[in-house]
């Protein structure tokens, strides 16, 4: 299925066979770690059609087809560009909680309430 916005078409998962997900971490030699809508992190290989002529890094909304042989990894079959994901939250298809656009992924940053402080000799703090 796709729908039109602004001249432009977007893809939207239609089978159970893909799934949307975020990317954690990159890997290097074209396989990133994602988290996928339902939940597990999948190791993903992005393939050749996308290898080098879409950039992809951590925080991107990318679309996933599943392998029916191993449920731990998935191929890497589209990129979100950031306005593409907004609009895949608003018409509902990424969950409410989904961080979009700002490099970090769901709970990676769990530890938000430690301050970064320096101590000195003195005794005074300086928070950064």
């Amino acid at each position: 299925m796709k729908l039109t916005i602004s001249s432009a078409s977007l893809s939207i998962r239609n089978s159970g066979k893909s799934m949307y997900a975020q990317v954690v971490r990159m890997l290097g030699n074209g396989r990133c770690e994602a988290a996928c809508v339902d939940g597990s992190k999948r190791l993903c290989h992005i393939r050749g059609t996308l290898h080098k002529k879409v950039w992809i890094s951590a925080g991107d909304i990318i679309l996933v087809g599943l392998r029916d042989y191993q449920d731990d990894k998935a191929d890497v079959i589209h990129k979100f560009m950031p306005d593409e994901a907004r609009f895949l939250k608003v018409y509902g298809e990424l969950p409410k909680d989904i961080r979009l656009n700002e490099g970090v992924v769901g709970d990676l940053d769990q530890d938000d309430n430690s301050d970064d402080y320096i101590e000195f000799k003195d005794g005074e703090t300086v928070s950064i």
